[in-house]
């Protein structure tokens, strides 16, 4: 009876344990802590909207990024902003879902300063339809690159429908997962080379960039539709 008993109290134990755990909006486990980035509808909590072309500006009057009911981040009406993060993060896992319209642009900035162009003064991994630029645009500026960067190794954007992205940064090393397929594996160290901003002025090298620094969006879509986003979570590995 007493083994019975015994076993039993674990049992209780155990499943209060579970229900706490469950409970909490933070899931610890051997790597780090995972964090739900939008946890619910209406204005995100703890972003901010900023100019597309630098972050230190507010964006376009009336400019609102909204999660709906279901959980999905919806891109700002007007265009032309960043949703940043008040947090900075260094390493990091960040995964997330997104959908672009016909002739859709986005991105994830990761690791940008306060001020500045995320995809120059950070790093942003490209999120666009093809034909947003109709088909203009070279592989470095296409999804799954580095933007003005570095080329993906492959090709695997589903226009039209969700895509997922799986980004890891440590240290120097980038690592890109698209739809299950590595597009990326940098170590930013070995890239000294200049990058050329939009004006022709040049931007810092892979190896300048910052190691620590917001994370956010972008929503740059052409016509009526925007970037749509959701089951976002980041896992902090410093």
């Amino acid at each position: 009876m007493r083994v019975h008993k015994t076993l039993g109290i674990q049992c209780i134990v155990v499943v209060i344990l579970a229900a706490v755990g469950l409970s909490c909006a933070h899931v610890r486990d051997g790597s780090g802590t995972t964090e739900k980035l939008f946890a619910g509808p209406g204005v995100p909590q703890g972003w901010m909207v900023r100019a597309w072309d630098d972050v230190s500006k507010p964006g376009p009057d009336g400019a609102q990024w909204i999660v709906d009911d279901s959980g999905i981040l919806h891109g700002s009406t007007p265009r032309g902003t960043w949703l940043i993060s008040e947090k900075l993060y260094g390493d990091f896992v960040l995964d997330f879902e997104w959908k672009l319209p016909e002739r859709g642009n986005s991105g994830c900035g990761i690791r940008f300063p306060g001020a500045g162009d995320p995809a120059f003064d950070g790093l942003e991994i490209q999120m666009v339809d093809e034909r947003y630029n109709e088909g203009r645009d070279g592989p470095d500026k296409l999804t799954g690159s580095i933007y003005k960067a570095l080329s993906p190794t492959s090709q695997v954007y589903r226009p039209m429908e969700w895509n997922h992205y799986r980004i890891t940064a440590k240290g120097p090393r980038i690592i890109v997962v698209l739809n299950g397929t590595m597009v990326q594996d940098v170590n930013l160290e070995k890239h000294t080379e200049a990058i050329e901003r939009h004006d022709g002025s040049a931007a810092p090298p892979l190896n300048n960039r910052p190691r620590k620094g917001h994370i956010g969006f972008q929503e740059l879509s052409r016509g009526e539709g925007h970037v749509m986003i959701r089951n976002a979570t980041i896992r902090v590995l410093d």
